[in-house]
């Protein structure tokens, strides 16, 4: 067995956009969450990988990547394509660029592309400069966040930090002017010593053209829009790909639950909302360890579960809150007792029979797909609600909505249940 494309989605959330967007153009995906399955994966499908990269210490992530890219080698893949988010959430230590080193030392390129930015979501690269929104990314919500808080709008700046290999820029005034001139000026900046090169990404013909440049390497590294656009372009050169329109997926039959691990502004408005007419358990995580506040919340779950209604479990608290938690835990010690916390009530209320699971929060959202033991997904087509839907490939048939934290309409979680239930 041998796969074309397989692309390395540094959280689970991240890789379901380009699983559904590929859905939707009719190209199957087969969606891996255990490397258990790897095997599993069909000729002509395309395949996504969901890891727990994006938070790792440096070295501890290169090492993840090293033995996952191994097992891709043991597979045959012609084209590898390492996915992080397309606001290149990362801190100076990296780990977006020592992963890059790992990748263009291991398969002995002499290039490798960086392609963060998403236009079809306003996320804009511009002469390298990252906007968010309407705003410089260090001037956004971004500036704030928990874990990368993103200070430096400078993408290719940010990436020089993380690494010894020379950073070029690939700017869009170069993009702008064609395929050929854009070519040549690659050719020329390598010549020179560029071996990074940070692509501009200020509208989607930016991303054609970018892609068309690097088609053909081996490893190529981006954000979602990158990643479809080079796997469209793959498949439809190759007359083996198969594409098809999606089929009709048995639903999950089951209890439902809402799980909020992001503690965005975003977020908090969709918890609140959800909570107007549903039961909604908000749990600090500084009250207990982490198996009595378990044990309360799978106690309180049983006094509500009979109802018939949704519930909801939050650990996502206000700004003073989460800063509270990060001094006693330390940053990452928060959220991963947050997320340990979120996926041990998953875990318990997977075995009292519930199986439609909406869940914010690309973290939480891998721990709790861990927990809940799915090795692989059928992913929905991206449509109004956005990318996140999916269901496990196992007899259980668990349904999840698997939501990034900073975006989606205020009802998104009754909307992602009401969609669930459809027949």
């Amino acid at each position: 067995m041998s796969v074309r494309i397989a692309v390395i989605a540094d959280d689970f959330t991240g890789g379901l956009f380009v699983a559904s967007n590929l859905e939707k153009l009719g190209i199957p995906v087969f969606y891996v969450c255990d490397t258990a399955v790897l095997h599993e994966a069909a000729d002509g499908e395309v395949l996504v990988i969901a890891t727990r990269l994006r938070f790792m210490p440096p070295a501890q992530a290169v090492a993840a990547l090293d033995g996952l890219t191994t097992m891709l080698d043991e597979i045959g893949v012609e084209h590898i394509f390492y996915k992080y988010c397309s606001t290149f959430d990362s801190t100076d230590e990296g780990n977006i660029g020592p992963c890059g080193d790992l990748l263009i030392g291991k398969y002995g390129q002499r290039r490798l592309v960086f392609g963060p930015g998403y236009p079809d979501l306003r996320t804009y690269v511009h002469e390298g400069y990252m906007f968010y929104k309407d705003r410089l990314i260090s001037e956004s919500i971004k500036r704030s966040d928990p874990i990368t808080p993103m200070n430096d709008p400078d993408m290719a700046r940010v990436l020089q930090r993380q690494t010894a290999e020379t950073v070029g820029l690939l700017p869009h005034r170069v993009l702008h002017r064609g395929v050929e001139f854009a070519r040549g000026y690659v050719d020329d900046q390598q010549e020179k010593g560029v071996r990074y090169f940070l692509m501009d990404c200020v509208d989607n013909d930016d991303v054609a053209t970018g892609a068309t440049i690097f088609r053909h390497d081996h490893i190529t590294t981006g954000a979602d829009a990158l990643a479809i656009e080079l796997i469209s372009q793959w498949t439809s050169e190759d007359a083996g790909t198969r594409h098809r329109t999606p089929s009709p997926v048995a639903r999950a039959e089951g209890g439902e639950v809402v799980l909020v691990g992001s503690c965005s502004g975003v977020t908090l408005r969709q918890r609140d909302h959800f909570a107007q007419d549903n039961p909604m358990l908000d749990i600090d995580i500084c009250e207990a360890d982490e198996d009595i506040l378990m044990a309360r919340a799978l106690a309180w779950a049983d006094e509500k579960l009979g109802a018939g209604q949704p519930i909801g479990f939050s650990v996502a608290g206000d700004v003073a809150s989460v800063a509270d938690a990060q001094a006693k835990f330390g940053i990452m010690g928060a959220a991963r007792k947050a997320e340990a916390i979120l996926a041990g009530i998953a875990k318990g209320l997977g075995g009292r029979g519930v199986r439609k699971f909406v869940v914010s929060g690309g973290e939480t959202s891998g721990a709790i797909v861990e927990a809940l033991g799915i090795q692989s997904m059928q992913v929905l087509p991206f449509d109004e609600l956005g990318a996140g839907s999916c269901i496990s490939r196992d007899t259980r048939r668990i349904s999840l909505f698997l939501k990034p934290g900073k975006i989606g309409a205020e009802d998104v979680f009754s909307a992602a249940l009401e969609k669930m239930r459809a027949p």
